[in-house]
């Protein structure tokens, strides 16, 4: 099993083009379900992709990976595709559990096991079987596999999620997209990568309209053949910011909307960030003085729980108590004890985390726990004395595309062993 070897306190510097988001690559690939012919432009080459894809032609899209252009073209000329996502596909990746409500919702059937993923929590798929039932389907579980089916098809419906998420919202707009009549969803999640979800639907002929956490289908649409191209990964841009303020002597990421990630930028500013925002692009030196901050994580536009683990390393440097309190998932602080071994100071009570600073980190052998915690631990390792050695990686390889070799151009010291 390969690990990682970094040697700290060098500082990084360069230009980072930032990939394609993983999250919002996944729902539009599940959604091509529904479409005949669409190329995809901006899929970041990482494992989770890479999974969905697989499971795709295993229910038989065909489809063709362009690497080097990080361009996927699906072709769906099969009307009897197997509506089956087997547990090897889905064990490891949530995501998988997205192609429920476009199987259902053009063959009628489906079979999909329960999703894996990352050890963070619960996160059960109730809401996406509520929204699904509203819809018509029925649907029971049995041996870790949900079996639902629409034998007259799915109908619009008004849908109220009693709590906000992002997966259900995704599988209840795809499903809803050719379902007969309008549905409308209410206390959506509102996530930039469900916008570009809507748009790549919307590109392919289906009518959809949203205001705050309000999304209105009218469903049954003749899919159009279409290029979409997938937006920027926030989560990523916000790491490799956070990796700037803790050791950049300039770093500069390209590709983004800073707009989008108004909420980290501003925390940033908070934490006595220097930054210099443009339309495409933000600048960013390493700060010499880190403010405290109270954070709490929550749905977008709020401070996103995929970056809680990013920006408690960069707390490790701040002048007094900073504090997280952790209100997504109720899981997501596996990283702590592995930060607590390379010297940080952090004391859990509830789902809040009280991080005492400035600390000096040393260098130790860590373990990864899930996609999240492995990079706060490489962002640790950048500013620890010594090396670090940190273990099960391939947590890293499923949402982050060539997370070494984008570091390594901006000089830091970093390899696979």
């Amino acid at each position: 099993m390969q690990k990682l070897l970094i040697k700290g306190k060098k500082k990084i510097s360069g230009n980072i083009i930032i990939s394609g988001s993983k999250n919002a690559a996944l729902p539009i690939l599940a959604a091509s379900i529904l479409a005949k012919k669409v190329i995809i432009n901006n899929v970041p080459a990482v494992k989770d992709v890479f999974t969905m894809i697989t499971l795709l032609t295993s229910i038989g899209l065909k489809i063709l990976v362009n690497k080097k252009k990080n361009s996927v073209k699906i072709l769906n000329v099969n009307d009897k595709l197997v509506t089956i996502a087997p547990y090897k596909f889905v064990k490891t990746m949530r995501a998988g559990v997205l192609v429920l409500g476009p199987l259902l919702a053009k063959y009628k059937k489906a079979k999909v096991s329960l999703p894996g993923g990352c050890a963070i929590g619960t996160r059960p798929v109730d809401l996406h079987l509520l929204a699904l039932k509203k819809l018509g389907a029925k649907i029971k579980i049995k041996n870790g596999y949900i079996y639902a089916t629409a034998k007259k098809g799915l109908f619009g419906n008004k849908i109220k999620f009693p709590s906000i998420s992002v997966g259900a919202t995704e599988n209840a707009i795809i499903a809803a997209a050719q379902a007969r009549g309008k549905t409308t969803l209410l206390n959506c999640a509102i996530e930039p990568e469900i916008k570009d979800l809507i748009s790549f639907l919307k590109k392919m002929g289906c009518k959809i309209k949203s205001k705050n956490r309000t999304i209105v289908i009218e469903g049954i649409f003749k899919p159009k053949e279409i290029k979409h191209s997938v937006m920027f990964d926030r989560i990523e841009a916000g790491t490799y910011l956070i990796a700037s303020a803790l050791i950049g002597k300039k770093i500069n990421l390209h590709k983004i909307k800073p707009k989008v990630i108004k909420t980290e930028i501003d925390t940033l500013k908070k934490m006595g960030v220097k930054l210099i925002v443009s339309h495409d692009s933000v600048s960013i030196n390493q700060s010499t003085e880190i403010k405290k901050i109270n954070i709490i994580t929550a749905p977008y536009p709020g401070f996103p729980t995929d970056l809680q683990a990013q920006i408690m390393v960069l707390m490790t440097k701040a002048s007094g108590v900073s504090k997280i309190k952790e209100n997504i998932f109720e899981n997501r602080f596996m990283h702590v004890p592995e930060l607590k071994r390379m010297g940080a100071k952090i004391d859990i009570k509830k789902n809040t985390a009280f991080i005492k600073g400035p600390t000096n980190l040393s260098g130790a052998e860590v373990m990864a726990t899930d996609l999240r915690a492995s990079v706060s631990l490489v962002l640790a390792a950048l500013i620890a004395d010594n090396r670090t050695i940190i273990n099960r990686i391939y947590h890293l390889d499923r949402g982050y595309e060539k997370l070494e070799k984008k570091l390594k151009k901006c000089k830091a010291i970093i390899k696979r062993i």
